[in-house]
């Protein structure tokens, strides 16, 4: 054979390989996620984070038991938390920056891949609500700061004082303290609501809501109002919520990480713990640094999974209202 011919043969060779590789993969991504019939087609079922998450879900729940959206479910759910002025990390109550003042982020998802968020927002108790109006009014994703407050009054929504005397309290405290080093994360001073729901049509969606890291710098903003790393939904596959180190979920782009990860066959349980131990890699120091994310599937299996021990999630369906404790890679 001429060197010629060689050539021009190993060409088409190396050609129809690579053709062959190119329609396998196109295959490959056709191909169904993991049959899992065992399991009860779109049964409505709610799952939110911590054990604030249990009154949220009841919330919700009222909604899918008649049919409703899992859109609207998670907007009434999470706005019970924002409202509840017992609350030290979301909304109404919530522990403010190092000014003193009450800063909140949040954003919504549903099933169309449609999405809104508001990030720094000022003086309006449901940024959840405020978010959706984003996502259904506007061409944009995310309105920030004094934008976010005119477009909200815009809408209708009223301005309060959020900052409640006990939050007042503990932030003067602290002021006063010695040691105003970076405070400690765990469920105490910065948390969210993460809640995802999938309705009797199958449709998932997604919210998530906070008041941040308490005495933040002025202008913060974690990852909970960040579609990707607070929140993700691909109702192809299901969706995912982060609680934590907002920081450390933005690093690895964490619901988005949880979602990809079940798209490749991985259960939810098994997405988020393989999101957890990416974040563990990614820090040379994980002293302090808790996540955790809940995960839903298109299938409504749920599961869960932390850095550390002590997080836990809230799920209520036709069957079943619990709280479920996360397992977690590391202890406290």
């Amino acid at each position: 054979m001429s060197r010629r011919k060689f050539i021009k043969v190993s060409a088409l060779g190396v050609g129809g390989i690579l053709l062959s590789k190119f329609s396998s993969a196109k295959n490959e991504a056709k191909k169904p996620l993991p049959n899992r019939s065992n399991l009860i087609a779109f049964s409505p079922r709610v799952i939110s984070t911590w054990n604030h998450g249990t009154k949220a879900n009841e919330a919700a729940w009222k909604i899918l038991n008649i049919g409703g959206t899992a859109l609207d479910a998670v907007e009434v759910g999470v706005r019970v938390t924002e409202s509840d002025a017992t609350n030290r990390s979301v909304g109404l109550g919530g522990l403010p920056d190092k000014e003193g003042k009450v800063t909140l982020d949040a954003c919504i998802m549903n099933h169309k891949s449609e999405c809104g968020a508001v990030a720094f927002l000022q003086d309006i108790e449901n940024p959840i609500s405020v978010a959706r109006k984003v996502m259904e009014e506007t061409p944009h994703v995310m309105l920030a700061g004094k934008g976010a407050q005119k477009f909200a009054l815009e809408q209708g929504f009223k301005k309060k004082d959020l900052l409640t005397p006990e939050a007042k309290k503990a932030w003067q405290k602290w002021q006063e303290s010695e040691d105003q080093k970076k405070p400690e994360i765990n469920s105490e001073n910065h948390d969210t609501i993460g809640m995802l729901a999938i309705d009797s049509n199958g449709h998932i969606s997604g919210a998530c809501t906070t008041s941040g890291w308490a005495y933040k710098l002025h202008g913060r903003v974690g990852d909970s109002p960040i579609i990707g790393a607070g929140l993700f939904i691909d109702n192809e596959v299901g969706g995912a919520c982060a609680t934590g180190l907002g920081e450390a979920v933005i690093r690895i782009a964490g619901s988005h990480t949880v979602v990809e990860l079940m798209r490749q066959g991985k259960s939810p349980n098994e997405a988020c713990q393989e999101a957890v131990e990416r974040i563990i890699r990614k820090h040379k120091d994980i002293k302090g640094v808790q996540v955790g994310f809940i995960a839903i599937s298109k299938y409504g299996e749920v599961g869960s999974y932390s850095v550390y021990n002590g997080f836990n999630f809230a799920l209520k369906d036709h069957n079943t209202e619990k709280l479920i404790d996360a397992k977690s890679v590391l202890k406290w």
